[in-house]
């Protein structure tokens, strides 16, 4: 990494992460990721353990923590610490919370994965409700409101979101393109993206490449964009207008969908409140309602 000044606080820190991200190596890529989304975790696990969740020797984040300035990783980490202390409970707090309260697992029944899960997930909306800027939202519902047609994209795991925003959207009376990958059209039908419009893009770890390439060049063209991703650092964030950033706090199979959706219903709902004029209780028609 290049030299820069010693950041003296955690926004400071995290500022210097995201301008220098791109430079970085894989390794320290990976700790930057790391520490920007979880960074409760950090102020309180020792470097061995933090190592471990991350995937890379704690040798690493010694050495990152000194390419900052830093004389070894306990100076960068009492940043985090000093956080902590006026920060929301963090997302493992929040499970272990959630365990006490609705019971811990003591079996590796089916009902125990479920239990896992939805553990899991109340947490990850619980997390939403403090880590989401209140103003992002009214900014986003303000493009969508505004906006001529809306484009949506997203591949692989994230396909459910964009087909849920597509149905609601649609139901509402929103022009909606779908940039699905048939036919190999998606970089084509992206073509017809006008700065009037608006392009939701939604992707994870590991980021689609179609998906990316198309809200980088979209974002070339200055085109309003709303981002749905697990990271400030995601490849999305540089080109998005309004970025929501949902952690995943483990890279496993059972990575749920369940916050991303919930944030594509609440975005939805808050935008028929405008459109059908109703604060209290808008309603989204369905195909089978009467």
């Amino acid at each position: 990494m290049h030299d820069v000044e010693t950041p003296a606080d955690y926004e400071g820190l995290i500022r210097v992460i995201h301008e220098r991200y791109e430079d970085m190596s894989k390794s320290y890529q990976k700790i930057a990721l790391y520490l920007t989304q979880n960074p409760n975790d950090v102020a309180v696990l020792s470097v061995s353990a933090i190592a471990d969740r991350c995937g890379v020797h704690a040798s690493s984040f010694v050495r990152f923590a000194q390419a900052l300035g830093y004389h070894g990783f306990k100076d960068l980490q009492s940043l985090f610490q000093r956080r902590l202390s006026t920060a929301a409970p963090g997302f493992e707090a929040r499970i272990k919370a959630l365990e006490g309260d609705l019971g811990a697992r003591a079996d590796r029944s089916e009902l125990g994965f479920l239990h896992d899960l939805v553990i899991r997930d109340i947490a990850s909306l619980k997390d939403m409700l403090t880590d989401i800027p209140p103003e992002s939202l009214v900014e986003a519902v303000n493009l969508l409101e505004r906006a001529d047609s809306v484009f949506l994209i997203g591949q692989l795991r994230s396909t459910p979101v964009v087909e849920l925003l597509r149905y609601i959207l649609t139901m509402l009376g929103k022009r909606c393109v779908l940039l699905d990958a048939a036919g190999g059209l998606t970089t084509h039908m992206a073509r017809a993206l006008r700065k009037t419009d608006v392009l939701i893009a939604v992707s994870f770890r590991f980021y689609a490449n179609e998906v990316v390439n198309v809200v980088e060049e979209a974002g070339r063209q200055a085109i309003p964009i709303i981002a749905i991703s697990d990271s400030t650092l995601s490849p999305l964030a540089k080109s998005a207008q309004v970025l929501f950033a949902v952690p995943e706090h483990e890279y496993t199979f059972s990575r749920s969908l369940a916050a991303p959706m919930c944030l594509a219903q609440a975005l939805t709902v808050a935008l028929a409140s405008r459109l059908q004029n109703n604060s209290v209780d808008p309603r989204i028609p369905t195909v089978t309602g009467q």
